[in-house]
């Protein structure tokens, strides 16, 4: 059973930076592409990123250059270094091992606020 678990979210504030992790158990970690996902207040699925088992990355147009996901599959972790947040930035942040939609399955989320 695939199994991820979110972390790192919080409180910050605009500019500021927080670092997600994803815990991955009950699947073939190395052999998978992952994505970070995320769920703005009342808004739909938004995809962020996407890290394939090559370590090739694919960033959406509005965070390249901000955010970094990188991966450990020694930990069978997945990471979301995200740079210089908006406002527009809070969201439920979730990894999935999905590369398109309905990009399941997915974690319960990790809360990310960015406000002053």
């Amino acid at each position: 059973e695939v199994q991820l678990v979110e972390s790192g979210g919080g409180l910050v504030q605009p500019g500021g930076s927080l670092r997600l992790s994803c815990a991955a158990s009950g699947f073939n970690f190395g052999d998978r592409a992952m994505s970070w996902v995320r769920q703005a207040p009342g808004k739909g699925v938004e995809w962020v990123s996407t890290i394939w088992y090559g370590f090739h990355t694919n960033y959406a147009e509005s965070m390249k250059g901000r955010f970094t996901i990188s991966r450990d599959n020694a930990k069978k972790t997945l990471y979301l270094e995200m740079n210089s947040l908006k406002v527009e930035g809070t969201a439920v942040y979730y990894c999935t091992t999905a590369t398109q939609r309905p990009w399941s399955p997915r974690g319960q989320g990790t809360q990310v606020t960015v406000s002053s």
